[in-house]
């Protein structure tokens, strides 16, 4: 199946002009990153879990971290497996079963229960970037940002309403 290669979630951002949240992987041994376009209330939920905010009422991650709790399974790890016309697939290993999902919902996942987020090389092959060190500011910009953000700012503004099923490049 291919090298796997470990990441660290740095972050969730919107990307500009198109309003359209990403989320930022860091390859853990190595300096390439991979960006994946998500939805609006996927990055609320991966912002929640990095800066440890509890709802008042469990959002689905959440849910289903507690449903796995309450049955005595685990969440072992997430793969990101492939990307196919511009569109990222991945795994959940429950245990010692496979479960398909998109990233966002198994990255917001992983956070929740510290599991470890594995991207295939392929991936990295064909959708990551190498920072040159110049581009370093940039990173550095976007850990600022990271600082300075919170998940209201990926809720979607009142004149458009969020649409859960709508995630044009992060599908199952």
């Amino acid at each position: 199946m291919g090298q796997v290669i470990e990441v660290d979630v740095l972050g969730v951002r919107v990307e500009m002009p198109t309003n359209q949240p990403i989320v930022l992987l860091r390859e853990r041994n190595g300096g390439r990153y991979l960006p994946i376009w998500i939805g609006a209330a996927e990055a609320t939920a991966i912002a929640y879990a990095q800066q440890g905010v509890v709802p008042p009422r469990p959002l689905t991650h959440d849910l289903i971290k507690d449903t796995l709790d309450a049955l005595g399974h685990a969440l072992v790890r997430v793969r990101i497996d492939e990307l196919r016309d511009k569109v990222f697939y991945a795994t959940l290993v429950v245990d010692g079963t496979e479960i398909s999902a998109r990233p966002s919902d198994g990255i917001a996942l992983a956070l929740r229960t510290a599991s470890p987020i594995l991207v295939h090389e392929d991936v990295f092959a064909s959708a990551g970037i190498t920072m040159a060190p110049e581009e370093d500011d940039e990173v550095e910009r976007f850990r600022e940002f990271l600082d300075q953000v919170s998940p209201e700012d990926f809720v979607a503004p009142a004149d458009e309403p969020a649409d859960p099923d709508e995630d044009f490049t992060d599908k199952d």
